[in-house]
């Protein structure tokens, strides 16, 4: 199985080094000892009640990649505090990626405050997957009754020559708009039927058709 090491100091001061290279000696045995291969050596020198760090950007960017099992860390406070803490292990435990802990020799162990803070975060989190697909289905079914036939409209065409423009069918998003769609729901709509569009291409693209009936 494989892992990433992650180490934290709270400042940039060169009395920090040290703690940061102890923290990694002790995490490498720690992974030898649960027979984890060391991906990589992650180490921030940050505030903990910060997300914006370079080594957590690139944890994440390990998590979605799917190439690691497992984050080692001395304890919970290296990973965050606060709110941050909260959202990382979030972010983390719902990615399938264990937390290994060297406080706890094994997978961390959350207090019972923060395991009820994130099952309501979890919690939010599928209610608005359930709502943005309902939105979707609604949408679908909208545009359907008003005549948008996707059957006919799946073939998109790239430009060879340069960057590729998004194929829309224009003519179904002002059908839709004139049914009082708004842009999100049209666009849900269409990404519901295999169109990759935003709310903010639709809206650039029935701009640009009523300009063209203005200067017709």
């Amino acid at each position: 199985m494989k892992a990433v090491i992650y180490c934290r100091v709270s400042t940039k001061k060169n009395t920090q080094e040290t703690s940061l290279e102890r923290q990694e000696e002790e995490l490498v045995k720690l992974a030898h000892d649960h027979h984890y291969e060391v991906n990589a050596v992650i180490k921030d020198q940050a505030s903990g009640f910060e997300l914006d760090r370079p080594g957590v950007l690139e944890l994440l960017d390990l998590v979605r990649d799917k190439s690691i099992d497992a984050v080692l860390i001395q304890d919970e406070t290296r990973i965050g505090r606060g709110n941050a803490k909260i959202a990382l292990i979030h972010c983390l435990l719902k990615e399938d990626v264990k937390i290994i802990s060297q406080t706890h020799s094994g997978e961390l162990h959350l207090s019972e405050s923060d395991s009820m803070v994130i099952n309501i975060v979890s919690m939010v989190e599928e209610y608005q997957r359930k709502l943005h697909n309902l939105k979707i289905k609604r949408g679908m079914k909208r545009a359907v009754e008003n005549g948008f036939q996707p059957h006919k409209n799946l073939k998109n065409k790239g430009n060879v020559d340069g960057r590729e423009r998004i194929e829309v069918p224009v003519e179904e998003i002002v059908r839709l708009r004139k049914n009082e769609l708004t842009f999100a729901e049209i666009a849900a709509t269409l990404r519901g039927f295999g169109y990759d569009v935003s709310k903010a291409t639709v809206h650039r693209r029935f701009k640009e058709y009523m300009t063209s009936l203005d200067h017709a």
